[in-house]
Protein backbone atom coordinates (compact mmCIF):
# COMPACT_ATOMS: atom_id res chain seq x y z
CA UNK A 1 0.00 0.00 0.00
CA UNK A 2 1.42 3.29 -0.58
CA UNK A 3 1.70 6.94 0.66
CA UNK A 4 -0.67 9.38 0.74
CA UNK A 5 -0.41 11.04 -2.77
CA UNK A 6 0.76 14.36 -0.83
CA UNK A 7 3.12 12.35 0.99
CA UNK A 8 4.40 11.11 -2.37
CA UNK A 9 5.10 14.54 -4.14
CA UNK A 10 8.36 15.94 -4.10
CA UNK A 11 9.91 19.22 -5.22
CA UNK A 12 13.65 19.57 -7.27
CA UNK A 13 15.05 22.30 -5.77
CA UNK A 14 17.76 21.88 -8.05
CA UNK A 15 20.71 24.90 -7.40
CA UNK A 16 17.89 27.23 -5.84
CA UNK A 17 19.17 26.77 -2.12
CA UNK A 18 22.54 25.53 -0.18
CA UNK A 19 21.36 22.01 0.99
CA UNK A 20 21.03 22.43 4.66
CA UNK A 21 18.67 25.50 4.08
CA UNK A 22 16.99 23.21 1.26
CA UNK A 23 16.50 20.58 3.76
CA UNK A 24 15.52 23.53 6.59
CA UNK A 25 13.12 24.72 3.61
CA UNK A 26 11.87 21.35 3.03
CA UNK A 27 10.84 20.90 6.97
CA UNK A 28 9.39 24.16 7.11
CA UNK A 29 6.87 23.26 4.70
CA UNK A 30 6.18 19.99 5.45
CA UNK A 31 7.79 18.52 2.28
CA UNK A 32 9.07 14.85 2.64
CA UNK A 33 10.88 14.13 -0.75
CA UNK A 34 13.56 17.12 -2.30
CA UNK A 35 16.10 16.37 -4.98
CA UNK A 36 19.41 18.46 -5.47
CA UNK A 37 22.45 19.33 -7.76
CA UNK A 38 25.96 19.26 -6.41
CA UNK A 39 27.18 20.90 -9.32
CA UNK A 40 28.01 24.46 -8.07
CA UNK A 41 29.12 27.00 -5.13
CA UNK A 42 27.92 25.79 -1.35
CA UNK A 43 26.91 22.37 -3.05
CA UNK A 44 29.75 21.30 -4.89
CA UNK A 45 30.45 17.68 -5.13
CA UNK A 46 33.61 17.54 -3.60
CA UNK A 47 32.62 19.76 -0.56
CA UNK A 48 30.50 17.03 1.08
CA UNK A 49 32.89 15.25 3.59
CA UNK A 50 31.66 12.79 6.33
CA UNK A 51 31.31 15.29 8.85
CA UNK A 52 29.23 17.87 6.86
CA UNK A 53 27.15 14.59 4.96
CA UNK A 54 26.43 13.61 8.18
CA UNK A 55 24.98 16.90 9.82
CA UNK A 56 22.48 16.79 6.96
CA UNK A 57 21.73 13.23 6.83
CA UNK A 58 20.87 13.47 10.39
CA UNK A 59 18.50 16.79 9.87
CA UNK A 60 16.74 14.87 6.89
CA UNK A 61 15.96 11.81 9.49
CA UNK A 62 14.63 14.65 11.92
CA UNK A 63 12.51 15.83 9.66
CA UNK A 64 11.73 12.59 7.85
CA UNK A 65 12.94 14.03 4.15
CA UNK A 66 14.28 11.97 1.41
CA UNK A 67 16.89 12.96 -0.18
CA UNK A 68 17.54 12.64 -3.79
CA UNK A 69 20.55 13.84 -5.76
CA UNK A 70 20.69 14.72 -9.64
CA UNK A 71 23.63 14.59 -12.02
CA UNK A 72 24.05 17.41 -14.06
CA UNK A 73 23.13 16.45 -17.89
CA UNK A 74 25.84 19.06 -19.25
CA UNK A 75 28.27 16.29 -18.20
CA UNK A 76 28.36 13.98 -21.33
CA UNK A 77 28.18 10.42 -19.87
CA UNK A 78 28.85 9.05 -23.67
CA UNK A 79 32.21 11.04 -23.81
CA UNK A 80 34.95 8.88 -25.18
CA UNK A 81 37.75 11.16 -25.55
CA UNK A 82 40.89 10.05 -23.64
CA UNK A 83 41.04 11.74 -20.10
CA UNK A 84 37.89 13.33 -20.36
CA UNK A 85 35.83 10.50 -20.12
CA UNK A 86 38.21 9.14 -17.29
CA UNK A 87 36.75 13.00 -15.65
CA UNK A 88 33.42 11.48 -16.22
CA UNK A 89 33.61 8.86 -14.56
CA UNK A 90 35.07 10.39 -12.03
CA UNK A 91 32.26 12.48 -11.55
CA UNK A 92 29.90 10.14 -11.17
CA UNK A 93 31.90 8.38 -8.70
CA UNK A 94 31.99 11.45 -6.53
CA UNK A 95 28.13 11.89 -6.78
CA UNK A 96 27.83 8.59 -5.42
CA UNK A 97 30.63 8.92 -2.64
CA UNK A 98 28.51 12.21 -1.55
CA UNK A 99 25.61 9.47 -1.48
CA UNK A 100 27.05 7.78 1.38
CA UNK A 101 27.85 10.52 3.03
CA UNK A 102 24.66 12.32 2.83
CA UNK A 103 22.31 9.36 3.13
CA UNK A 104 20.97 10.14 -0.44
CA UNK A 105 18.01 7.64 -1.38
CA UNK A 106 19.03 7.74 -5.32
CA UNK A 107 20.65 9.33 -8.09
CA UNK A 108 19.61 10.62 -10.96
CA UNK A 109 22.16 10.16 -14.05
CA UNK A 110 21.66 10.25 -17.82
CA UNK A 111 22.70 8.53 -21.18
CA UNK A 112 24.60 11.60 -22.31
CA UNK A 113 24.40 13.24 -26.05
CA UNK A 114 25.53 12.73 -29.22
CA UNK A 115 26.78 15.05 -32.05
CA UNK A 116 24.78 13.44 -35.05
CA UNK A 117 27.62 11.51 -36.59
CA UNK A 118 28.85 9.55 -33.87
CA UNK A 119 25.59 8.28 -32.46
CA UNK A 120 26.79 4.66 -32.09
CA UNK A 121 30.47 5.03 -30.44
CA UNK A 122 28.13 7.39 -28.19
CA UNK A 123 25.72 5.12 -27.06
CA UNK A 124 28.49 2.49 -26.94
CA UNK A 125 30.45 4.57 -24.72
CA UNK A 126 27.61 5.39 -22.28
CA UNK A 127 26.54 1.80 -21.61
CA UNK A 128 29.67 0.82 -20.91
CA UNK A 129 29.77 3.79 -18.37
CA UNK A 130 26.67 3.50 -16.91
CA UNK A 131 27.60 -0.26 -16.58
CA UNK A 132 30.95 0.74 -14.90
CA UNK A 133 29.01 3.27 -12.24
CA UNK A 134 26.26 0.99 -11.73
CA UNK A 135 28.95 -1.83 -9.99
CA UNK A 136 30.26 0.66 -8.57
CA UNK A 137 27.29 2.01 -6.82
CA UNK A 138 26.46 -1.89 -6.05
CA UNK A 139 29.12 -1.47 -3.64
CA UNK A 140 28.84 1.14 -1.67
CA UNK A 141 24.80 0.51 -1.43
CA UNK A 142 23.47 3.53 -3.37
CA UNK A 143 20.63 3.19 -6.52
CA UNK A 144 21.56 5.00 -9.65
CA UNK A 145 18.10 6.00 -11.97
CA UNK A 146 18.46 6.74 -15.54
CA UNK A 147 16.48 9.48 -16.72
CA UNK A 148 14.56 9.46 -20.16
CA UNK A 149 15.57 12.79 -21.27
CA UNK A 150 14.59 15.60 -24.02
CA UNK A 151 14.04 15.74 -27.87
CA UNK A 152 16.33 18.50 -29.42
CA UNK A 153 15.04 20.14 -32.97
CA UNK A 154 15.23 18.26 -35.63
CA UNK A 155 18.43 20.14 -37.67
CA UNK A 156 20.50 20.67 -34.21
CA UNK A 157 23.89 18.84 -34.23
CA UNK A 158 23.81 18.20 -30.79
CA UNK A 159 21.24 15.54 -28.99
CA UNK A 160 20.13 13.92 -26.36
CA UNK A 161 20.36 9.65 -25.87
CA UNK A 162 17.40 8.23 -24.32
CA UNK A 163 15.06 10.46 -25.27
CA UNK A 164 12.76 8.20 -27.19
CA UNK A 165 11.26 5.02 -25.39
CA UNK A 166 13.61 2.73 -28.02
CA UNK A 167 16.66 4.68 -26.77
CA UNK A 168 16.08 4.57 -23.22
CA UNK A 169 15.18 0.55 -23.31
CA UNK A 170 18.51 0.35 -25.19
CA UNK A 171 20.39 0.91 -22.24
CA UNK A 172 17.97 -0.78 -19.61
CA UNK A 173 17.58 -3.75 -21.26
CA UNK A 174 21.25 -4.65 -20.49
CA UNK A 175 22.03 -3.04 -16.90
CA UNK A 176 20.20 -5.63 -14.97
CA UNK A 177 20.88 -4.78 -11.17
CA UNK A 178 19.13 -3.34 -7.86
CA UNK A 179 21.19 -0.60 -8.45
CA UNK A 180 19.80 0.85 -11.34
CA UNK A 181 16.54 2.00 -12.03
CA UNK A 182 14.62 4.44 -13.81
CA UNK A 183 13.39 8.14 -13.10
CA UNK A 184 10.15 8.62 -15.68
CA UNK A 185 10.08 12.25 -16.76
CA UNK A 186 6.39 12.69 -17.91
CA UNK A 187 7.25 15.58 -19.86
CA UNK A 188 9.89 14.42 -21.57
CA UNK A 189 7.07 11.75 -23.10
CA UNK A 190 4.87 13.89 -24.30
CA UNK A 191 7.55 15.99 -26.99
CA UNK A 192 8.27 12.78 -28.92
CA UNK A 193 5.43 11.05 -31.30
CA UNK A 194 5.25 7.88 -28.54
CA UNK A 195 3.74 10.07 -25.98
CA UNK A 196 3.42 9.17 -22.63
CA UNK A 197 1.10 6.23 -23.08
CA UNK A 198 3.41 4.73 -25.51
CA UNK A 199 6.12 4.90 -22.56
CA UNK A 200 3.97 3.98 -19.84
CA UNK A 201 2.50 1.03 -22.08
CA UNK A 202 6.46 0.44 -22.89
CA UNK A 203 8.46 0.86 -19.66
CA UNK A 204 9.28 -1.58 -17.03
CA UNK A 205 6.88 0.43 -14.33
CA UNK A 206 8.47 -2.15 -11.68
CA UNK A 207 11.78 -0.30 -12.08
CA UNK A 208 10.63 3.30 -12.46
CA UNK A 209 11.44 4.81 -8.92
CA UNK A 210 10.13 8.60 -9.98
CA UNK A 211 8.32 10.24 -11.97
CA UNK A 212 9.29 13.92 -12.52
CA UNK A 213 6.39 16.35 -13.45
CA UNK A 214 6.21 19.57 -15.37
CA UNK A 215 3.97 20.94 -18.43
CA UNK A 216 5.07 21.52 -21.87
CA UNK A 217 3.18 21.46 -25.39
CA UNK A 218 2.58 18.35 -27.27
CA UNK A 219 5.40 17.38 -29.74
CA UNK A 220 6.64 20.62 -28.90
CA UNK A 221 10.04 22.25 -27.43
CA UNK A 222 11.59 21.54 -24.00
CA UNK A 223 10.07 23.90 -21.43
CA UNK A 224 9.55 23.22 -18.04
CA UNK A 225 6.16 25.34 -17.34
CA UNK A 226 4.02 25.40 -14.91
CA UNK A 227 0.86 23.08 -14.83
CA UNK A 228 -1.78 24.96 -16.52
CA UNK A 229 0.64 27.13 -19.20
CA UNK A 230 0.70 23.83 -21.50
CA UNK A 231 -0.62 20.95 -22.30
CA UNK A 232 -0.11 18.36 -20.66
CA UNK A 233 -2.73 15.97 -19.02
CA UNK A 234 -1.82 15.64 -15.68
CA UNK A 235 -5.35 14.11 -14.27
CA UNK A 236 -4.80 11.70 -16.81
CA UNK A 237 -1.14 10.53 -15.91
CA UNK A 238 -1.73 10.47 -12.43
CA UNK A 239 -4.70 8.14 -13.15
CA UNK A 240 -2.82 5.95 -15.74
CA UNK A 241 0.21 5.69 -13.34
CA UNK A 242 -2.19 4.94 -10.13
CA UNK A 243 -4.16 2.75 -11.42
CA UNK A 244 -1.08 0.67 -13.05
CA UNK A 245 0.39 0.25 -9.30
CA UNK A 246 2.92 2.85 -9.33
CA UNK A 247 4.25 3.51 -5.92
CA UNK A 248 7.17 5.66 -6.37
CA UNK A 249 7.26 8.90 -5.36
CA UNK A 250 6.62 12.16 -8.22
CA UNK A 251 8.79 15.44 -7.98
CA UNK A 252 7.80 18.84 -9.23
CA UNK A 253 10.74 20.01 -11.07
CA UNK A 254 9.46 23.89 -12.69
CA UNK A 255 9.22 27.37 -12.22
CA UNK A 256 9.80 29.04 -8.60
CA UNK A 257 10.04 26.78 -5.05
CA UNK A 258 6.69 28.37 -4.23
CA UNK A 259 5.31 27.36 -7.95
CA UNK A 260 6.12 23.67 -7.34
CA UNK A 261 4.91 24.14 -3.44
CA UNK A 262 1.66 25.10 -5.04
CA UNK A 263 0.92 22.84 -7.39
CA UNK A 264 2.07 19.66 -4.58
CA UNK A 265 -1.36 20.59 -3.12
CA UNK A 266 -2.87 20.71 -6.35
CA UNK A 267 -1.97 17.61 -7.84
CA UNK A 268 -2.89 15.76 -3.91
CA UNK A 269 -6.47 16.80 -4.55
CA UNK A 270 -6.89 15.10 -8.19
CA UNK A 271 -9.37 12.39 -7.95
CA UNK A 272 -7.85 9.23 -8.67
CA UNK A 273 -10.39 5.99 -9.26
Amino acid sequence: MSAPLLQRIGIDVGRKLRLEDAVAWAAAHGVGIIDVQLDTGANMVTSFDAARGGAIRDACARHGIQLGLHTLSAVNVAEYAPLVGEAVDAYLKAYIDAAVHLGAGWIVVHAGFHFTADIEMRMRAGLERLQRITAYAETRGVRLLLENLNKEPRDAEVHYLAHTLEEWRWYYDQIDSPAFGLSFTANHAHLVPEGVEGFLAGIPLHRVAEVRLADCFRNGIEEHLVPGQGDFDFPALFQALESRGYIGHYTNAFGSLEDMLGARAAFAALTII
